[in-house]
Parts: structure tokens; sequence; C-alpha cells
């Protein structure tokens, strides 16, 4: 058969160690690149083999996602595997749309569709990110001080590494732009004192999230708001500002607005500290396997990540001091494969909670995700400014020590803008 020719061709060219993986075809009739498989893909009709034949892996991720294609076997071997085919065979991987897990491509946005991109993203249902987020919701990559923690205890500790490098102080007014379902607000809240406002274009996330804080006892001090970040308007102005995980929704096209917003609702002599994902091609283009657009189809619509030099120039543009920027890549990876693996034991409650297409999508999406962070195709910065005051001084802390006390004193010294010269 044809078929089993080409089928044996493509074996021939993993040398002594093919993947261990079993293909099963509409006419039921199968094919095994090596004995004891421990991956099987199912192809349930045509339409995906034509897909991948034309090269139309986009349609290939689109019969995925409706069933047309099933998968058996652990999610990081599915994954491995589907990227060593993809890798090895050139212009006709059998799984290379699939693989593509790390296209996150320029978008332009407008403020309806960072609406409609957001609601597709976080309004797949607060049970169904409740089943493998930790117990407070943070949905970001976590910090690990060993490794060994638990996604509940690495999320709780970069919450508070995020507020010791924002040097928050009882009083202070907190601007989470992104604020997702108000876990880092709560948490600023009730340890450092704050007051804050949260905003998130997401209904569910802003249902939930004022539901939390309600039921804290800190309607007094935080808010919870529905709209647009370009839209905040705020007379008094923000002592900090803080954005994780959001300015990836943006768009490369809408940076500049994006950081001077920061910058206009930032109080002279405040902090903003910036937490997302960064391409790390110099040049912000996707790295990994070549493939479709899964993650721009299925997942994060009008996503962009830059490269980190990109929110550096972004940054000063807007007027902010860039003063200490944090790689986080290895957390990431750990993060996702926390979020995964969590995943994968309670597939049939997130069945129930969102459909199967929307578990056959975040399958792929979290492992994937993970591979890639792991693979170093993909990053992720907490970048700290400050915005120099009225007289052009800025006042930073002179060190990082402040950051990594274990108490919850954040006072410090810090630098007064001017050098006395003898």
């Amino acid at each position: 058969m044809l078929r089993n020719r080409l089928l044996d061709s493509m074996r021939a060219g993993f040398g002594s160690e093919p993947p261990r993986l079993r293909l099963v075809f509409p006419d039921h009739e199968s094919y095994e690149f090596a004995p004891d498989p421990a991956v099987t893909i199912t192809f349930h009709s045509a339409a995906p083999l034509k897909a991948m034949i034309k090269g139309d892996f986009a349609r290939a991720a689109d019969t995925y996602v409706a069933g047309d294609i099933s998968v058996e076997g652990p999610i990081e071997l599915v994954l491995t595997t589907g990227v060593a085919l993809a890798e090895k065979l050139g212009r006709f991987p059998p799984l290379r749309g699939m693989a593509r897990i790390a296209t996150l491509l320029p978008a332009v946005n407008s403020k309806n569709r960072d609406a409609a991109n957001i609601s597709h993203h976080y309004d797949v249902g607060n049970e169904f990110y409740r089943l493998w987020l930790d117990e407070l919701m943070v949905y970001s990559c976590a910090y690990f001080r060993a490794g060994d923690e638990d996604i509940h205890t690495a999320q709780r500790q970069k919450l508070d590494h995020i507020c010791r490098k924002l040097l928050l102080q009882p009083g202070e007014r907190l601007l989470d732009i992104g604020c997702g379902w108000g876990g880092l607000l709560r948490w600023a809240a009730e340890r450092y004192g704050i007051k804050g406002i949260g905003v998130t274009l997401s209904e569910r996330q802003y249902s939930s999230a004022r539901e939390a804080v309600a039921s804290s006892g800190l309607d007094d001090r935080l808010e919870i708001r529905r709209g647009h970040y370009l839209d905040l308007e705020d007379r008094d102005g923000f002592d900090k500002i803080v954005s994780v995980g959001m300015y990836e929704h943006v768009g490369l096209r809408n940076l500049p607005a994006y950081f001077q917003a920061v910058a206009r609702l930032l109080r002279p002599g405040g902090a903003f500290l910036n937490h997302g994902i960064v391409s790390t091609d110099a040049a912000g283009r996707p790295r990994g396997p070549p493939g479709g657009r899964f993650i721009d189809r299925h997942v994060f619509p009008g996503g962009a990540v830059p490269h980190v030099s990109r929110v550096l120039i972004e940054l000063s543009k807007a007027g902010l001091e860039f003063a200490d920027a944090e790689d986080l890549r290895p957390h990431y990876a750990l993060t996702l494969q926390h979020w995964s693996r969590r995943l994968e034991q309670c597939r049939d409650q997130a069945i129930e909670a969102a459909g199967p297409e929307a578990l056959r999508i975040w399958r792929v999406f979290l492992a994937g995700m993970a591979y890639a962070f792991d693979h170093r195709w993909l990053s992720v910065a907490q970048v700290l400014s400050y915005k120099p005051l009225v007289s052009g001084e800025v006042r930073r802390p002179w060190t990082r020590d402040y950051q990594y006390r274990s108490d919850t004193d954040s006072s410090t010294t810090p630098i007064s803008g001017k050098l006395e010269w003898t």
C-alpha cells in the first residue's frame, strides 16, 4: 500500500529511535512506528489528513478541536512525539499543525476586539479554571524558591515577591491592570495594608473577583472594575501599578499606548511592575517547530509577545525609568507542568465544566506551553520601573536586598537622585 510505503520512509528518517507512536486511520487500519507504542493518534475522518497533506495546519488544528483527531497517552509524551515528528519530517509532519504551540503572532487590536479576545480566553468558566489553578486562582507564572513546592505555595510566594518588589506600604493606592480573579489585590490589602483598584475585561472574572473581595471583608479598601485599561481615569493617581500576564493581550502596535496609559495613571515617584511573557528571539519572531496558529486561533486570539528589549524601549518612551528585570522562564515551565498535571487528573470534571472541545484545547495548550518554556522558545520577565518626581529625581532602592528579607518590613533607604560631589 502506498500509504505504508510512505510511512516506512518516514520511520526510516528516525534511524534506530523512531517515536513510540501508532497511527489509526479512518478505515481502521493502523501503522506503528515502533513496537509497544505509548501514543496513539486516531484520525476519525479524512479531513485532518487532507489538511496536513495540503499544508493547511490551521485547518488541521480546527479538526483536532472538533474531535476529528483524538490522542491517547500521557499528554507530555503526546507533545514530545508531535514535536519530534515536526522537527524530523520537514515538509510532511503529521502533527506539524499541532506542534506549533508557541505561535503568538502580532495583531492589531481595538477595544472591542480586546474585549472579545479576553472573553474567548477567560470566560471559559470559573469552575473550569478552579479545577487546575491554585487556591487563590492566580493565573500567571508562580515563583519557586526550591522547585519542590506545590502550586499553592509557589503562587503565594509569587504574590509576596511582587509586593516586596513594589515596596508596598500601608495606605498606598495600588492599581492592578488585568486583575484576574483578584488574588494579588487581596493579598496586598491583607498583608501590606494597601487600598486598590483592579480592572478586568472578563465578565466572569469581574463577578468572581467582586464576590471574593466582599467575602474577605475588603470592600472598603478594594474596588473591582470591568473595563478597558485605556479608559481608566483617576484624578488622584496611583502610588504603585502592577500588571501580571496582561500586556500579552495588548498587541504589539498597541504597546506604546499601554505603557503611556500606565505612566499617565502613576503618581510621580511611583513604581510600576510589568510581569509578562517575552519572546527569546531578538526580533520577537515565533520559535519552535513549523506549523499552524493553534494558540492564536483557539486560545489567545490577538495575543503577541515582544522581546524584553521592546518592553524597555516602550517604558523609556513613556517617561518611566527602568530599574530591574528578572527572568522567570524556569518558573513558568514548572508552573505550566503543575497546571497540566492537575488538569489531567480531573478531565471528566473539566468536560462537565467547559465541554470536550475546551478540554482538547487546554490539554494541548498547557502541556505545549510547558514544553515551549522548557525549551527556551519563550520566557517571562518581571520588569520594574519608576516614574520620576516633578524635579526629575528618581527615588529607588540601592540594592535588591529588600526583595528577599524574611520579614514583611519593606522600609529601605532610597537613592536620593542626587550625589554630593567633593
